[in-house]
């Protein structure tokens, strides 16, 4: 029996000590959340009382030495005081939150009258937009646009075009193998050889696009755009090729500008020929974009090879074609007087600003 009531007594002195512990946490957290100035401060002392390692997390602990008749009771308590300070906790971060805004609102005044702040705009690319331009000029001359891969195989960049694989032509071109059979393509012929063999002639097509050439300075790039055009019927001449370019340069450069034609090779036209027009910023005077002499050479075109025709199952003694091409870099050069091809990959915010319609 005396043994029964120091047990008693001793658990009966634990729950107490237990409690006036939490009452003290609980008294000193109400005093602290009523007198937090700022949610800020608010939020951290929840954190301090109620956080993971705050005060009643420490009392928990203390509650593993209790007996498993105690453990409930004191379970009891400290749930009721967290449930307590929770609810003053979000009474008191309400009034603060909207005292701050208060404060706010009338720190900050807006003035209706001030002008807006103006919202930069981008601009295309000087190559789309010569790309667009030069494709939309085709149009209007009855050629439809053709696309093709990137990454071509040896036959349709080379042989297909009457380039095969000990022709000397090859050394004329740098070129990225990708393996003994694929390239990254040269140039956007490739797209002919796939048009000639999946479409039947006449034929007028555009082929613009990237093309990879290992290669690079103040005038080459490793990566630039060519636009192709070709053109297939029973009868072509070398006069309508030549009419063909000189209504383009006028519809591109402007009415007016002359243009000429200078004997050339090519592996794939036969005969062949490099373009050149008249300098569009002097006119043909002389400056330093045409190097003093008046003229700038803007592309190759030519007769097809009757030999690519025939690779891609079209009888030369039947059907005729001429091929012209334009780097659209080296076009985009003359006509917006950029001295340095390497400014179209820079993405130079301030280059690009300047072709902002």
């Amino acid at each position: 029996m005396t043994l029964y009531l120091r047990k008693t007594s001793k658990s009966l002195n634990i729950s107490l000590m237990l409690q006036a512990k939490i009452d003290s946490i609980r008294s000193e957290a109400e005093s602290a959340f009523q007198a937090a100035s700022t949610s800020r401060d608010l939020y951290e002392l929840k954190v301090k009382f109620l956080g993971k390692t705050g005060s009643f997390q420490a009392v928990m602990k203390e509650m593993a030495s209790l007996s498993v008749a105690e453990k409930p009771l004191a379970g009891k308590l400290v749930n009721e005081a967290k449930q307590a300070l929770e609810a003053l906790y979000q009474s008191c971060e309400s009034a603060l939150k909207t005292r701050e805004l208060e404060e706010k609102l009338k720190s900050e005044v807006l003035d209706l009258t001030l002008p807006g702040v103006p919202a930069g705009r981008g601009a295309q690319h000087p190559v789309s937009l010569v790309t667009e331009e030069i494709s939309m000029i085709l149009s209007r001359m009855g050629y439809s646009i053709r696309t093709g891969p990137l990454v071509e195989t040896d036959r349709n960049n080379f042989e297909g075009l009457n380039v095969p694989k000990d022709h000397p032509a090859r050394d004329m071109q740098d070129t990225f193998y990708i393996d003994e059979t694929h390239v990254l393509r040269t140039h956007t012929s490739p797209i002919q050889v796939r048009t000639f063999e999946n479409e039947k002639p006449p034929l007028r097509i555009a082929a613009p696009g990237s093309v990879f050439r290992s290669d690079s300075d103040v005038s080459h790039s490793p990566n630039f755009h060519q636009i192709e055009g070709i053109c297939v019927d029973r009868k072509v001449s070398m006069a309508e090729l030549k009419g063909t370019i000189t209504y383009f340069v006028g519809e591109f450069f402007g009415k007016g500008l002359k243009t000429r034609f200078r004997p050339s090779f090519f592996p794939f036209t036969e005969p062949s020929a490099e373009v050149d027009c008249q300098c569009a910023v002097c006119k043909g005077k002389g400056c330093r974009m045409c190097s003093d002499t008046g003229w700038v050479e803007i592309g190759g075109s030519g007769l097809i090879h009757p030999n690519v025709l025939s690779y891609s199952g079209l009888d030369p003694k039947e059907w005729q074609g001429f091929a012209f091409g334009f780097g659209i870099e080296r076009m985009a050069i003359i006509k917006y007087g950029i001295d340095d091809i390497r400014l179209f990959s820079e993405n130079n915010v301030r280059f690009l600003e300047q072709f902002s319609v």
